[in-house]
């Protein structure tokens, strides 16, 4: 029960490390939250214009997932799944930041690889034949989880297929404004040259 504990907070901690707004700041781009979506992850730091600072924040995002549930996988597996879970919350609830984090996409991306990573191959192939059709970053990701959560009984645990489908179900509450947005056809698209 100790460990189970620890290895939640260590998810939470980790996963809660805002590197989008602090890397946008090292780089003099100020606070990330007060342009585009408002969001500190990847794709609204790629609205700064700068691709190289949206891939580090992407690199960091899915690093934290992949680094709280690969160190609790050495204690259990049954660790492994609550740090990753609690990764992807102390992103998209982080104490530091009233927790008003991101969506969690590429935090969730870094758990899957993790855990069981033909998911996670599944999941990158489907956001990014998406996204770069449609150019929204938010439907990329909804279909992405979705499919993840189809796909995992047939290549994972009962377990681990079972913390995937809670994954999927909490990316997209967290865009349930982009959803809406989407439906009223005033979703910002993402641009993959630099302004």
């Amino acid at each position: 029960m100790i460990i189970l504990l620890a290895t939640a907070i260590l998810g939470y901690l980790l996963g809660s490390i805002p590197f989008g707004l602090v890397l946008a700041r090292l780089a003099g781009q100020g606070d990330i939250r007060r342009i585009g979506s408002g969001n500190i992850g990847a794709t609204n730091v790629l609205r700064t214009g700068s691709k190289g600072l949206a891939a580090l924040t992407l690199l960091f995002d899915i690093g934290k997932g992949l680094a709280a549930a690969a160190i609790a996988q050495r204690w259990a597996p049954q660790a492994a799944l609550i740090a990753g879970l609690c990764a992807i919350l102390g992103h998209m609830f982080p104490v530091w930041l009233g927790f008003r984090g991101g969506k969690g996409v590429a935090t969730a991306l870094g758990v899957l690889i993790a855990l069981a990573w033909p998911v996670a191959v599944v999941a990158a192939v489907i956001w990014l034949a998406v996204a770069f059709y449609s150019r929204y970053s938010s439907l990329a990701a909804i279909i992405a989880a979705v499919g993840s959560a189809a796909i995992a009984p047939f290549l994972t645990g009962r377990a681990t297929a079972l913390l995937i489908a809670v994954i999927a179900l909490l990316l997209i509450l967290r865009h349930h404004a982009n959803i809406r947005r989407l439906i009223a056809g005033r979703e910002s698209r993402i641009s993959f040259r630099k302004s």
